[in-house]
């Protein structure tokens, strides 16, 4: 059996490695999938790309389309016809999609329209806010799926409200968030591996939260490309840092925004890193007194870590986070983010051992699927 999968920025990175390494250890017994792994060239950063490959130990791409940045239409355009060229000659039995990028959102619309099944992993996501382009990625990506791989209950009942549900032509299924097998999986060697902390100059054997590191991470195009929104948020993470260092990994989308407005200058309480690879990021989530973010990710690493977390926008996906108590949306106004901030002492802590986002076993989950179903 024949895979393509997609991939084309950092999230879709991780996803894949934990799927593609359960299919290495599958073809050692019975050697039936090959998978084809195409990558978009949606992030062109090194930090924000190769090393992801390295690190993670994905296969290097047989495919690089090099499509890099541009408007959405553009962008996804051109995948759109490098992808539809890929699946022509290799003609896969199924096509494997992650996540809600550009990059998603062309695979599934080339493969859907050469009428091979489309796989899509993370499905029934929706902040129902569909000013948000991933939120249109999701929608157009579920619809044009055959398989939907659910990380929560919640995604299944998504879906079941647009008529999408298990059935004779569709296969819906819970199998739990590929993330956190990743979690679990190179968390193990990040500590053995990782001297970000050190070099940071935070020494966690005697660090407390108390007493340690704010992360804070920014990079959706509504948050930097809003002159006011990326001011008032890097007002706050500067305020919040006069009493505990702030440290923000700066996204290419977010440097280049913050050049153009010559804001480096004024906020000289927060300590600007560049872009931070996986086997560092895990220990400064881990570590850290508190996380703000506009990432999808980054919330859910933070619930697993069991940091408090502060999510940069008026709505989420994650919803399970939220119902958790251990993240709260804050938006992009100074006051609400210092404030949320300052209240968190005393919050409480979920449940331990919940499984809301699965066993660490969605990888193998999928992989069976999709050995029973094409195999």
């Amino acid at each position: 059996m024949k895979i393509i999968t997609i991939v084309g920025a950092r999230p879709q990175f991780i996803k894949a490695a934990a799927v593609s390494r359960v299919i290495r250890e599958f073809n050692k017994k019975k050697g039936r999938i090959q998978e084809i792994l195409v990558h978009t060239g949606q992030h062109y950063d090194y930090l924000m790309d190769k090393v992801f490959f390295e690190e993670l130990e994905l296969p290097r791409p047989d495919y690089h389309l090099g499509v890099g940045s541009g408007s959405h239409g553009r962008q996804t355009g051109i995948m759109l016809e490098r992808i539809e060229s890929v699946m022509k000659k290799e003609k896969p039995k199924v096509a494997m999609v992650y996540g809600d990028t550009n990059s998603t959102l062309a695979g599934a619309l080339a493969a859907a329209k050469l009428r091979i099944p489309v796989a899509h992993v993370e499905a029934g996501l929706r902040s129902y806010n569909q000013s948000m382009p991933e939120e249109i990625n999701r929608l157009l990506t579920d619809h044009l799926s055959t398989m939907l791989f659910c990380p929560t209950d919640q995604a299944v009942r998504n879906l079941v409200k647009e008529g999408i549900r298990n059935g004779a032509t569709k296969i819906v299924k819970n199998v739990g968030d590929v993330m956190y097998d990743s979690i679990l999986y190179y968390s193990k060697i990040a500590e053995k591996r990782s001297a970000i902390l050190k070099n940071l100059g935070f020494d966690t054997r005697h660090e407390t939260r108390d007493t340690g590191y704010y992360l804070a991470t920014l990079h959706r195009a509504e948050n930097t490309d809003d002159p006011k929104r990326l001011k008032t948020t890097l007002k706050a993470l500067n305020e919040i840092g006069k009493k505990t260092p702030v440290i923000l990994p700066l996204h290419p989308r977010t440097k280049k925004m913050m050049k153009v407005h010559r804001l480096f200058s004024k906020f000289k309480n927060i300590k600007f890193i560049g872009p931070v690879p996986y086997l560092d990021m895990l220990p400064l989530e881990k570590n850290a007194k508190a996380i703000l973010t506009d990432s999808g990710g980054v919330q859910k690493e933070a619930y697993w870590f069991a940091v408090p977390c502060f999510t940069l926008r008026e709505e989420t996906e994650w919803v399970e986070t939220i119902k958790s108590g251990w993240n709260v949306l804050v938006g992009t106004s100074a006051e609400r983010i210092v404030e949320g901030v300052s209240q968190m002492e005393g919050r409480g802590r979920y449940l331990k051992g919940n499984k809301t986002f699965g066993d660490g076993k969605a990888s193998q989950k999928i992989v069976q699927i999709l050995a029973g179903h094409f195999g």
